[in-house]
């Protein structure tokens, strides 16, 4: 293990350390969430963040090369908590780019060059989930681990189910009744995880997976979702590579969809870092969006004024707005199945984030992650609903003004377009994949850039017709036109 790392908790008022070696999930003082930490006056300087370009370029052969060749690894430096490089499991994840969205900008009215889409869908498993899993499936062969679990959404259970393949380890999945996408769904079934379907939501199956693994240590299952710390430490990689490709200079915004809020968590923990270590100058802001059906970050922040304060943040508002939904039966519900998430177990940490890179939240309808979605597709890169409220974010952010339109912003697509391909279908056709075996009624696309298949016969003139042209017109032009 190494010397210079640890686990402390979040809560200033208790302060707890614990080894690396120990697999907790919170602070056995308080409660609280805890950080991988670092001693880094005991560790080499690292005396620029330009020095990590290099490893861009190597072929993935031996143990140099085959860190350097995972997006996550290749800044080994900045989350040395694993001394021995061989217990590194890395499938080359985290190969990811910065696409300089030009186009989509133009429709949003901003500047260009101003806009750009870190595409995280890249990853081998299709989300930004990887990055993550990567650093937390090293912690758990450091530790012995040999069956692995997590509860999920879709992206969490894809990502868990091919590393433990790879890892070797068995992997459990619990999902949610109904609350998962088949395209997320198929990948923990290929890779062959165990999944569980819980009558519930993806709360209730964190709660189960939670108790499992704490309390019945005897079943020795190491958790997986991002209540980990190890698993945040992976997803710092992400503003790595977003300051890599912009020569090592902050942007104005980054803006990240929230769900179980570990990105937002982890961004704002490798941004504290990096200033602390006098590696960048500027920490951009942070915006943080909810879908409408899945808001409690939004409620509590942008409503109810909770913040950071210090790590002091007024708990009884949590418990206050907790106490509510419990009351209502309240139940997250968003097209955006990755961030359907109603008691997001980072809040803390996401409060700290925002504290730490003047972070705001915003909630966006599920009718404006869907047309959102369709304007990436169609004007940058496809990705799946929940990313498209970053961008949908955004085009809020600029109507009030927030942002200008000649400042530099980030959005973060955390997932791939085929994870939820059954969204994607039904904006464009009106069909519902889902109940086609049903026979369904298909209802109009009612979307603003819905773009349904045309039924044509096997017939030469009514294709042509159907593309758009007049087969009378192409006869009259003779050699050249319609022969």
């Amino acid at each position: 293990m190494t010397p210079a790392a640890y686990q402390k908790c979040i809560n200033p008022a208790c302060g707890a350390t614990y080894g690396v070696e120990e697999v907790i999930v919170a602070c056995r003082r308080c409660g609280s969430l805890v950080d991988v930490e670092y001693d880094w006056g005991k560790l080499p300087a690292i005396k620029s963040l330009d020095g990590f370009e290099h490893r861009w370029s190597t072929k993935g052969i031996g143990v140099e090369g085959r860190l350097d060749f995972s997006g996550v690894w290749r800044f080994r430096e900045l989350l040395p908590f694993c001394r021995n490089e061989d217990d590194i499991i890395t499938i080359g994840e985290g190969r990811t780019c910065l696409q300089q969205a030009d186009l989509l900008a133009k429709q949003l009215g901003m500047n260009p060059g101003k806009l750009l889409l870190q595409y995280e869908g890249l990853n081998p498993s299709g989300s930004f989930k990887d990055n993550g899993m990567t650093a937390a499936f090293t912690h758990a062969k450091m530790v012995g681990a040999r069956k692995v679990a997590c509860a999920s959404t879709g992206n969490t259970s894809a990502s868990l189910a091919m590393f433990a393949g790879l890892a070797q380890m068995q992997g459990i999945v619990f999902i949610g009744s109904g609350k998962i996408a088949f395209g997320k769904l198929s990948q923990a079934l290929d890779y062959g995880a165990l999944t569980l379907q819980i009558q519930g939501d993806f709360d209730d199956c964190l709660r189960r997976i939670r108790q499992i693994a704490v309390d019945v240590p005897a079943l020795g299952i190491y958790l997986m979702n991002s209540v980990n710390p190890f698993r945040l430490e992976g997803q710092k990689s992400i503003m790595y590579r977003v300051l890599e490709a912009l020569n090592w200079q902050s942007p104005d915004w980054v803006i990240v969809p929230g769900g179980n809020l570990g990105n937002c968590s982890a961004f704002g923990k490798a941004f504290a870092e990096l200033k602390a270590l006098g590696l960048v100058k500027k920490i951009p802001r942070l915006a943080v969006i909810n879908a409408s059906g899945a808001n409690t970050l939004n409620e509590l922040v942008s409503r109810r004024g909770l913040k950071w304060n210090g790590g002091a943040f007024d708990a009884s508002v949590v418990q206050k707005l907790y106490a509510a939904m419990d009351e209502s039966h309240y139940r997250p519900h968003t097209v955006a199945s990755a961030i359907e998430i109603g008691r997001p177990v980072n809040l803390p940490k996401a409060l700290r984030a925002l504290a730490v890179m003047d972070g705001l939240t915003r909630e966006v309808s599920d009718d404006e992650i869907l047309e959102h979605r369709a304007m990436v597709a169609r004007w940058g890169f496809g990705c799946e609903p929940a990313s498209a409220a970053s961008v949908a974010g955004l085009h809020k952010l600029l109507d009030e003004q927030t942002i200008g339109r000649d400042e530099t912003v980030v959005c973060i697509l955390t997932g791939h377009e085929l994870k939820d391909p059954n969204v994607t279908v039904k904006y464009h056709t009106g069909i519902d994949m889902k109940a086609v075996q049903d026979l369904a009624p298909r209802s109009e696309p009612t979307g603003k850039l819905s773009n349904r298949p045309i039924p044509v016969e096997d017939d030469l003139m009514a294709i042509i017709r159907a593309l758009g042209e007049d087969p009378q017109k192409l006869s009259a032009m003779g050699q050249g036109g319609l022969r």
